[in-house]
């Protein structure tokens, strides 16, 4: 993952398609890449569906932005949303924008955004379609971070044995499983940019170029914290750690086999 937590961010969020259920973990992963400066929910607030939303904004301090729907089935939100967008893209002076939703209307939005030279961060479901994760610079997906609070709860309820008994490194569960095409993902991308001597690559760089080529790629996705640990079950792969020499730091190197 790029370090970019000195970028400054505006998160905007659809409320019409996203859970309102996990907003507080939504907010940490967004602070992992920046710093909201804005941040701004759309919806109908006078629609019953919204109601659960209105508990949480007041205590992560997001501004709601009314939009009556004015005409039955479709999603008035969308066009205030992407209004906003524009006006800060000029005039409020950011970084960088975290979209939140699993509407691909904001297609167009995030691509004219990445354009425009800003970095473009999507947060949304599973079953958001490809078409806006592709326009992202960095695509999250809401079930991960579920799962991360879950396994909070189930480290503090269960006994010392049970936690155990987890795997270093994985979370309660996955959204996708590793097969053949992750495999040949990371095989791909290691002989992309391998040293033509030592065929070695820093693990860093490596996930860089996977995120640039797949921005929904996380090693939370198929239930590791970090791509280390994911790399660590592929047999195709080696891996070399190399100590710096410096705080018991080790920087890990990867060669396909």
């Amino acid at each position: 993952m790029e370090t970019t937590k000195e970028l400054k961010l505006a998160v905007l969020i659809d409320a019409d398609n996203v859970p309102y259920s996990n907003i507080k973990g939504m907010l940490e992963e967004i602070s992992k890449y920046g710093t909201p400066t804005f941040k701004r929910i759309y919806g109908d607030w006078t629609a019953p569906t919204l109601s659960g939303w209105k508990t949480v904004l007041l205590q992560n301090a997001i501004t709601p932005v009314q939009q009556y729907s004015y005409t039955a089935g479709k999603n008035s939100s969308d066009s205030a949303l992407i209004i906003d967008a524009m006006d800060i893209l000029y005039t409020g002076g950011v970084d960088g924008f975290c979209i939140v939703s699993s509407d691909s209307d904001f297609t167009r939005l995030a691509t004219r955004l990445r354009e425009a030279g800003m970095k473009v961060f999507g947060i949304g479901e599973k079953k958001t379609p490809y078409a806006f994760i592709a326009a992202c610079n960095k695509f999250i997906y809401i079930e991960i971070l579920k799962k991360e609070v879950k396994e909070v709860i189930v480290s503090k309820t269960n006994s010392k044995e049970t936690v155990k008994k987890t795997a270093p490194g994985a979370t309660v569960s996955a959204v996708a499983s590793i097969d053949r095409e992750l495999v040949k993902l990371i095989s791909d991308s290691i002989n992309d940019i391998a040293d033509e001597e030592s065929e070695w690559v820093f693990l860093g760089v490596l996930g860089s170029l996977i995120i640039k080529k797949q921005p929904d790629f996380d090693p939370r996705n198929y239930g590791y914290k970090k791509l280390l640990d994911l790399i660590k079950t592929i047999k195709e792969i080696e891996i070399d750690e190399r100590p710096t020499g410096k705080n018991n730091i080790s920087h890990f190197y990867v060669r396909t086999k």
